[in-house]
């Protein structure tokens, strides 16, 4: 029987969470291909690390549950779930994993940061109304 592989990955408030199943390297988001759930650019950036390992990528299909987060947020998401995937079905491969941090730090680490909150007397985090001293 063929192995399936779970992967978690977050940006911000958006938690991806990805099925992998040996199959020909297909992309589904929230039960929809990829193609409809995304269009332009963001279908770019969650198939980036399809572009750095081409032939382990094309071994696997991924089925991504996204939740919580913006658009942006949640693309970002599902590209560090694709990575990680095939990272650890290909057996964390040290060669492989070397070249995913030389691309990209983010696409097998979780990039935690958050909006600073807005403070009182304030239009944002830190800009204040201007003070006039006469």
């Amino acid at each position: 029987m063929a192995k399936n592989y779970l992967v978690k990955a977050t940006r911000k408030t958006a938690v991806a969470r990805c099925v992998i199943k040996p199959g020909t390297g297909k992309i589904h988001i929230n039960k929809t291909p990829i193609d409809v759930y995304y269009t332009g650019y963001k279908r770019e950036i969650v198939k980036e690390p399809s572009h750095i390992a081409q032939e382990e990528f094309s071994k696997f299909d991924f089925f991504i549950n996204i939740k919580g987060g913006g658009v942006s947020g949640q693309a970002q998401a599902a590209r560090s779930c694709v990575a990680k995937g095939i990272l650890l079905a290909n057996g964390n491969k040290e060669k492989l994993k070397e070249k995913f941090v030389a691309y990209d730090r983010h696409l097998l680490v979780d990039d935690v940061r958050q909006k600073e909150t807005k403070k009182q007397l304030g239009k944002g985090a830190r800009g204040k109304k201007q003070h006039s001293k006469r």
